[in-house]
């Protein structure tokens, strides 16, 4: 097929992605985006497997067809809760493939150095790209081959190890080995010393020897961050993958690779920037493990957790006039946003004002409440950003938590020696009455105590989430 069927088709894709991009930004626009990318991904794979260079189409088309089954079985088991853990996985594979790539794109290149002229005269594909490459451009390929395998495997591990934290399999509490930081740094100057080895000499072994330094900085790394950061951390590998992405388009010469990777590595850094942003971050310190964290011991807390029975809810609710609702990853856990989302429409049918609050990182992906909200069908508008929020506590009847710690936590204003001192939290304690729907009296995935389920305005709605909102549903006529 003509080279230029396949830039065309290319472009198309390039403009699929960035139409898919835009808008995921919005929940009304968000499915048509998600077909957009599917449209593009799928042109994009049809103009590779046709256009220059092609060839196995057959195990093209087998490992396709079976990547494509193993990825609907998955999607179709994969619950919202396992969501964040899902993309990690994901992320990993990622990672994987650009070492895998890099790896390749070294051997072929020594294979094709290693010919003469007469038979690079009948090379194809990838291989003949490289027989016309100037000395200048193979230096410049084999340092897009280095970046390239280096992000990738910094990617790979890292995102096991973020895959682990999120499912449990790990713990969330950061770790360390003895030496922390020195450590990351002495692998990071043995990569650079590497990247000059392997520029000058193209051999195999500082290939390797950057690739074990690079999957060890990805799992100190990842190691080091505890479980309040990994929304950043999620985000952060996000943009990994893409960087590696971009880099496996560099060496192969694939136009809609390095935009695609662009597009994803400049988005997730974008998203990571914003993440920390809402979290008083600095994202070096969130990627570093912590570097530079607080100094002194957290504030004591005093008094007790006073408990309270679903007809003490249920009174209070029938009271209110104007209701806002919070939701964390315990309402994820317990699944219990299709109750949520009942007790919302009976709430206002009743005339009663009731709006959610959504912090920039709540749960443990980013979205991730947005979309279990909209799962369960609870109106757009009424879904509200911290910030557009946070102003109404005051003027609020009732608060109802359900399943959050960090993000309603005060210590975040009171405390300057809380983990999360200064981070930007949603001021439910400022509204007349607070209901947190919690399991048990546990510090939560973080292991931060928080003074809000302390206050004397504050009541705790013990149990299941599920079960809990749906006791409460049978109170309200």
């Amino acid at each position: 097929m003509d080279f230029g069927f396949t830039t065309a088709a290319y472009v198309v894709a390039a403009v699929l992605f960035i139409l898919s991009l835009g808008g995921l930004s919005g929940q009304e626009s968000a499915k048509r985006a998600v077909w957009y990318g599917i449209v593009g991904m799928a042109l994009a794979v049809f103009a590779t497997l046709i256009g220059p260079g092609s060839g196995f189409w057959l195990l093209s088309v087998i490992l396709i067809a079976g990547g494509g089954a193993i990825g609907f079985v998955v999607a179709k088991r994969v619950q919202m809760t396992e969501m964040p853990q899902l993309v990690a996985a994901m992320h990993s594979l990622v990672g994987l493939a650009a070492v895998f790539v890099g790896y390749n794109a070294h051997i072929e290149l020594g294979r094709v150095l290693a010919m003469d002229e007469t038979a690079r005269a009948s090379l194809h594909g990838f291989a003949k790209l490289l027989a016309h490459k100037t000395p200048v451009e193979i230096g410049i390929l084999k340092v897009e081959v280095f970046l390239g395998v280096f992000i990738g495997a910094v990617t790979f591990t890292g995102s096991v190890i973020a895959y682990g934290k999120l499912a449990g399999k790990v713990t969330s509490v950061a770790q360390k080995l003895p030496g922390g930081h020195l450590l990351n740094a002495a692998a990071a100057g043995l990569s650079v010393i590497c990247l000059i080895w392997y520029g000058n000499t193209g051999g195999f072994l500082p290939l390797f020897l950057m690739t074990l330094a690079a999957l060890f900085i990805g799992y100190h790394l990842i190691m080091g961050i505890g479980g309040a950061d990994m929304p950043v951390v999620v985000s952060m590998l996000n943009s990994y993958s893409g960087w590696a992405a971009a880099a496996i388009g560099f060496s192969l010469g694939n136009d809609l690779l390095i935009v695609v990777g662009a597009l994803v590595g400049s988005s997730g850094a974008i998203l990571s920037y914003i993440m920390c942003k809402a979290m008083n971050r600095s994202f070096v310190s969130v990627i570093l493990g912590g570097f530079g964290g607080t100094s002194g011991p957290a504030m004591e807390v005093e008094g007790e957790q006073v408990a309270i029975d679903v007809d003490g809810v249920a009174s209070a609710l029938k009271e209110a006039d104007s209701v806002v609702i919070v939701p964390g990853y315990g309402m994820a856990v317990a699944q219990a946003q299709q109750n949520v989302a009942e007790l919302t429409r009976k709430l206002r049918a009743q005339g009663k004002e009731v709006r959610f609050a959504i912090h920039p990182v709540a749960g443990r992906l980013p979205g991730h409440m947005n979309v279990l909200l909209a799962e369960a069908k609870v109106p757009y508008d009424i879904v509200l950003e911290m910030d557009e929020i946070n102003d109404d506590f005051p003027d609020t009847d009732v608060v109802i938590v359900i399943g959050s710690n960090d993000i309603v936590n005060p210590a975040a204003q009171d405390d300057p020696n809380s983990p999360i001192a200064g981070m930007p939290v949603l001021e439910v304690w400022k509204a007349k009455q607070v209901f947190v729907s919690k399991r048990g009296q546990g510090t939560g995935y973080s292991g931060i105590e928080n003074p809000l389920f302390y206050k004397d305005n504050t009541r705790m709605y013990y149990g299941d989430a599920k079960q809990s909102i749906g006791d409460l549903l049978t109170k309200i006529d």
